[in-house]
């Protein structure tokens, strides 16, 4: 039997409620209704109709700019934070990397490190600027770029590959140390010692 989703708070009705809402409230630049289609590849009816349940339960904010209706998150929302946590886990960066980097032959072990990784794990700065992924294996470079390229564009943040070999990963460089000792988020593998989602 089908039932209606929650009035107080409906929330991920669908796969395409969560894409949308991830691709808003994960990106620093809002977003009109073609623009959502076009990056999600949604028809835009269905779209129209998820922003305007979005709308109506105050989850989402409209700004008229000319004859543009600019979707964003409703950051004045008591549900802002935790959703915002929530989008991160389910549709952010590692759950989306993990999806596009699990389809590529020659990855042994891959990992987000850096600032992004660093807020992940609970350490104190600036906001990170961008996401670092290290990619440990022989893949095809251009595959793996391409697949770092699409998450970017959903998450709203440049996501940067660093790709090793085996025998590289395993070396004593003073990057490398760098990188094991600021903490890393597993994305594939276990080159990590940290888990999200």
């Amino acid at each position: 039997m089908r039932t209606s989703s929650p009035l107080l708070l409906p929330l991920f009705r669908s796969a395409n409620q969560g894409r949308i809402l991830a691709a808003l409230y994960l990106s620093d630049r809002a977003k009109s209704i073609a623009d959502l289609a076009d990056e999600l590849s949604v028809p835009y009816a269905t779209v129209h109709r998820e922003v305007g349940q979005l709308l109506s339960a105050g989850l989402l904010v409209e700004n008229r700019v000319g004859n543009s209706r600019l979707m964003g998150p409703n950051r004045a929302s008591p549900y802002f934070p935790p959703l915002h946590q929530l989008l991160e886990l389910a549709f952010g960066p590692v759950p989306l990397l993990r999806t596009e980097l699990d389809a590529i032959d020659g990855i042994s072990g891959s990992a987000i490190f850096g600032s992004w990784a660093h807020r992940a794990l609970g350490q104190q700065g600036a906001p990170p600027a961008d996401i670092d992924v290290l990619v440990v294996g022989t893949p095809d470079a251009g595959l793996v770029y391409t697949a770092c390229s699409r998450v970017g564009q959903i998450v709203g943040r440049p996501v940067n590959a660093t790709i090793l070999t085996e025998a590289e990963w395993n070396e004593a460089t003073p990057f490398l140390e760098e990188v094991r000792r600021g903490g890393m988020l597993n994305v594939t593998g276990t080159l990590g010692d940290s888990e999200v989602a």
